[in-house]
């Protein structure tokens, strides 16, 4: 597959380099948390199997390619470099409180047993497609 990685300067402009984005130069899967930021704030959000690239800095995960922002995006910490959306990616919380705020998450068929078995510690519930999460600042602390 080609992408087109888009690199945003600090002048606002937009150089385009190519990539060739192939699961032989990734280095890793891991499940991982994905939101997508469509207001700057909140947006839907998956928990998926994510590629990783040797140095960590490109991620793939369904045919999209993400680059880091290195910590100058507001919110979102990766960006698709196709369309050049935000995008909050990171690690999945043991305690399910992977969203900022309340929400749905969205679990995709090859990460739902090891994400609510392994990870979220939740046997009962390994057949579940969409978890509601009361996010990072909604309500008591402890599992969701």
């Amino acid at each position: 597959m080609l992408y087109f990685i888009h690199e945003i300067t600090g002048l606002g402009v937009c150089r385009v380099i190519v990539m060739l984005c192939k699961s032989t130069k990734m280095k890793e899967s891991r499940i991982m948390y994905i939101e997508l930021k469509k207001d700057g704030v909140t947006g839907p959000a998956r928990i998926g199997r994510i590629t990783l690239s040797k140095s960590g800095k490109t991620l793939c995960y369904r045919g999209q390619t993400f680059e880091t922002l290195k910590g100058k995006g507001f919110k979102c910490n990766y960006y698709d470099v196709e369309t050049i959306e935000g995008y909050w990616i990171s690690a999945c919380k043991k305690n399910g409180r992977d969203r900022l705020y309340p929400g749905t998450i969205e679990i995709d068929d090859d990460a739902k047993e090891e994400y609510l078995i392994e990870i979220r510690n939740m046997p009962e519930r390994k057949n579940q497609k969409i978890i509601r999460c009361i996010g990072k600042y909604g309500g008591k602390k402890g599992k969701v």
